[in-house]
């Protein structure tokens, strides 16, 4: 955690981001969370710190996986959207979830994430939910919109997306905070 100006740590989360992210699924919950004064560093899972989402929307991160993968963060945030298909392939990410699992610390997926977490066998005794493409394929899914069972948190898709990142901040503040963010945007 990071301390702001009235020394409370702030919760640090990292969102990876890649080509072929889900813009609503990536944004909307890294605009709320940094409205709630948590530390959100998006992170590219390539070497290169623009990533260009599913609808042709360039994203601008502040860090490369490489760079940031051994730092500490209070939750691991994955959007989804067609490109995360590829991140199955990449064993530093699956074993970084895996490793986070091992040590019950908070990892969040959206629409076609969570099946990378089922990739990384931490969904096997769990309760996730996602896109309804991929819900056939977790192996203990629901159908709400969000489901948060131990330390995982799960989401269906971009129309989720708003609830979902309220969600993430009550997980790592409080429900008056979230409340406040909800209200701040008419939610």
């Amino acid at each position: 955690m990071t301390t702001s100006n009235d020394d409370r740590p702030r919760p640090r989360v990292l969102t990876l981001l890649f080509d072929g992210v889900e813009e609503i699924e990536a944004i909307a919950p890294v605009d709320l969370l940094r409205r709630a004064a948590i530390v959100v560093v998006m992170a590219s899972v390539n070497e290169q710190q623009v990533v260009e989402g599913r609808s042709g929307i360039r994203i601008q991160t502040e860090k490369t996986w490489s760079e940031i993968e051994n730092e500490p963060f209070d939750l691991l945030f994955i959007p989804g959207g067609p490109g995360v298909f590829a991140l199955f392939e990449n064993e530093a990410i699956l074993q970084i979830i895996r490793q986070r699992n091992q040590n019950a610390q908070w990892t969040a997926a959206i629409c076609a994430a969570p099946k990378l977490l089922a990739a990384a066998g931490i969904l096997e005794n769990r309760t996730a939910t996602s896109h309804g493409s991929i819900r056939p394929e977790l192996p203990i899914s629901s159908d709400e919109r969000i489901v948060v069972s131990d330390h995982i948190i799960t989401s269906q898709g971009a129309g989720t997306a708003i609830e979902f990142g309220l969600q993430l901040i009550e997980t790592l503040t409080d429900q008056k905070t979230a409340q406040s963010i909800a209200q701040s945007i008419h939610f």
